[in-house]
């Protein structure tokens, strides 16, 4: 008699089972990972698999892979792009794990890790990237599963249950090994042995600061450092960078008709989310950048602002419809290392940047400017016009030689001087400082908001932003040459008998109006003022008053005169007396105003004043001649002469004159 026990068919079954799922665990215990290898233009969303292992090549930190988002991407974006972007791989590629998310309401971009991301106002999917492990009780697809072209996106669940499924399969069954093997080309370990350019850059190891700090050579300054390198700047640059990116990176309102759910035309939404290629229009400034090669910075120093001015070039945008940038070198001698139009984009700016070796020598700071007022902003260097003129010097510490008259000069030619002084003199070094108060004398305004002082080098990254806004924001470009602070301005009052001590008061107050509306500074618009009969008088030259209160003040003050007309010889007393003491670099404007005909010949004297470069408006009132207007006025003469009636009536020409001076300033090519 046998003594086995007896089992129903579904028990028998459910032994054999077990026993054979024991044996498979026992064959599959322990298999080796297979990662899949994925392309460089791959898209997370043409991956089915909700999470997975996959490799990334090297090379993927090209910007025609495009990525939208930060930290969670849309995964319209580039697998691998976003990985680089995230700082889990550099562009040597890796092992990375993605892991899909669900879709966001918007996504913010930024510059990260040589890749600047894209703004997207919301988008049905996301995904975020860790590094390439495996967890622990997971099982990641050897072989990933790609969507079809023609498949729907709306099909997400029956995407995850097959998943699923297919992750049973994997548990149970074993891998097999002769279909998964790596290519021979593909390394064991995920980081390459591959050298990068930027190794400095990067690395925030105690052997990479030991390294840098021995590359300090002796400068003029001593400094504690600490045990900071490069890497610091790095390191703390690229979290700046990502926290403040959204401004850089914002959305444009044209592209917010995309909506959870809907799936564009690849090749159109492409186009339409590639960011402009011409440079932000927002900020169209031609901007100068001089840079420190003294021996007192350091070859480590050096290196940071390079680094410094790559982000800025990034920041920017660069390009021929909004900024561009040049950059000279400043040592014993400036010199440029090239011009506004040597480099159209950031990308081409930010590979000459790397290339500039540091020339040594000393501050020489003044010279430099002065290089730059007479060199720089040239049409031969690119200089475009109508784009206000930035000049941003950075010094360490201080001055070698004074500024005070070469900024004068650069203010006056429509130069706004920024100055950026990084670890600048301490108490005990004050006494070597050559000329005290050295920003406040050459900054275009002193109102701070031309002036950036940062306490050491590894700090210089914090102000790329608020140094971006200040020189994209052009109304505030106080020092921009415009139709209202570029000219010497000389009234020439008729204070003949025929005008009457009340109409010469109203006369006055005509001239008062007309002042009123430049700008007026020792370094923008001066007014002067001659007053005639047979004779001449100087009320006041160009250099006499520098405020506009003060000029209103001394239009004020004006004596009345009274006698005869000699227009012709008032005209070359003002030459002689007001324009031959003229700035060469101002719009010499003369605004000649009289109530009769002359006594004396007009036509040669005004036709010196046209030869001369002086710019002529004639007005008359009752009495004056016509044809004597138009013969001192300059060509064409129906913008340059007027006429009224009554003295009562000089206060309705004056917008029409400020219109005809700021069209014909805005016409001519200037700077």
């Amino acid at each position: 008699m046998s003594t086995r026990a007896e089992f129903p068919p579904q028990c028998l079954l459910l032994l054999i089972g077990n026993s054979e799922a024991k044996e498979v665990t026992k064959k599959s215990k322990k298999p080796k990972l297979s990662v899949p290898q994925i392309n460089c233009d791959v898209k997370a969303g043409k991956i089915i698999n909700p999470e997975f292992i996959a490799k990334c090549p090297a090379g993927c930190q090209d910007p025609k892979y495009h990525v939208y988002g930060t930290d969670i991407y849309a995964s319209y974006s580039s697998v691998c792009g976003a990985a680089v972007h995230s700082g889990v791989v550099d562009n040597s590629g890796g092992k990375i794990l993605v892991r899909k998310v669900a879709g966001q309401s918007g996504y913010k971009g930024s510059y990260s890790n040589g890749i600047r991301s894209l703004s997207l106002p919301r988008w049905r999917e996301s995904f975020i990237i860790s590094e390439g492990k495996q967890k622990r009780g997971m099982t990641y697809p050897s072989t990933l599963e790609y969507s079809s072209p023609k498949s729907s996106t709306a099909k997400a669940d029956e995407t995850t249950k097959s998943y699923q499924k297919s992750t049973i399969l994997l548990s149970t069954t074993p891998q097999p090994t002769t279909t998964t093997r790596r290519p021979a080309t593909t390394p064991a370990e995920p980081l390459s042995t591959t050298p990068r350019l930027w190794t400095s850059l990067d690395t925030t190891t105690a052997s990479t600061t030991t390294i840098t700090a021995k590359l300090q050579p002796a400068g003029h300054r001593v400094r504690d450092t600490g045990f900071r390198s490069t890497a610091a700047y790095a390191g703390n640059h690229s979290i700046t960078q990502t926290h403040t990116a959204g401004e850089t990176g914002s959305w444009k309102p044209g592209l917010a008709l995309l909506d959870a759910g809907s799936r564009p035309n690849e090749e159109l939404k492409t186009r339409s989310l590639e960011p402009a290629s011409k440079g932000d229009p927002n900020c169209k400034v031609d901007l100068s950048f001089l840079i420190d090669g003294s021996w007192s910075i350091g070859k480590r120093r050096f290196r940071i602002q390079k680094q410094f001015l790559k982000d800025i070039s990034q920041a920017l945008d660069i390009g021929p419809a909004g900024p561009l940038l040049g950059i000279v070198q400043f040592g014993d001698d400036p010199s440029m290392e090239f011009n506004l139009k040597t480099h159209a984009n950031s990308r081409d700016l930010k590979a000459a940047i790397e290339k500039i070796p540091q020339k040594g020598g000393l501050s020489n700071v003044g010279r430099a400017l002065s290089f730059v007022t007479k060199n720089f902003f040239s049409n031969a260097n690119g200089n475009r016009g109508g784009a206000p003129n930035v000049a941003i010097v950075m010094v360490d510490g201080w001055p070698t030689d004074k500024v005070e008259e070469a900024s004068r000069l650069a203010r006056e030619s429509g130069i706004n001087i920024f100055f950026i002084t990084i670890e600048g003199a301490v108490e005990n070094e004050k006494q070597n400082v050559i000329e005290p108060n050295f920003v406040d004398k050459a900054v275009c305004r002193r109102n701070g908001f031309y002036s950036l002082n940062v306490l050491s080098w590894f700090s210089l990254h914090k102000i790329v932003q608020p140094l971006v806004k200040r020189v994209c924001d052009t109304n505030r470009l106080a020092c921009s040459k415009t139709c209202l602070n570029s000219a010497d301005i000389g009234f020439v009052i008729d204070g003949s008998s025929s005008v009457g001590t009340g109409n010469f008061r109203t006369l006055l107050q005509f001239v008062a109006n007309l002042s009123k509306e430049f700008e007026i500074s020792d370094t923008d618009t001066r007014i002067g003022a001659v007053q005639y009969t047979y004779e001449q008088r100087l009320e006041f030259g160009f250099d006499k008053y520098s405020t506009k209160q003060d000029i209103l003040n001394a239009i004020k003050r004006v004596n009345y005169w009274s006698g005869g007309t000699s227009t012709g010889a008032a005209i070359n007393y003002a030459l002689e007396h007001l324009f031959k003491k003229s700035k060469p670099n101002k719009r010499k404007l003369m605004i000649l105003i009289t109530d009769g005909r002359s006594y004396d010949d007009v036509r040669i004297p005004a036709m010196a004043a046209h030869q001369n470069g002086v710019i002529t408006y004639s007005i008359g009132i009752a009495w004056a001649a016509q044809d004597e207007l138009e013969v001192i006025a300059t060509h064409p003469t129906k913008d340059h002469s007027f006429f009224v009636d009554e003295f009562d009536d000089l206060y309705k020409s004056v917008p029409k004159i400020i219109q005809n001076i700021c069209t014909e300033f805005n016409s001519q090519p200037r700077n």
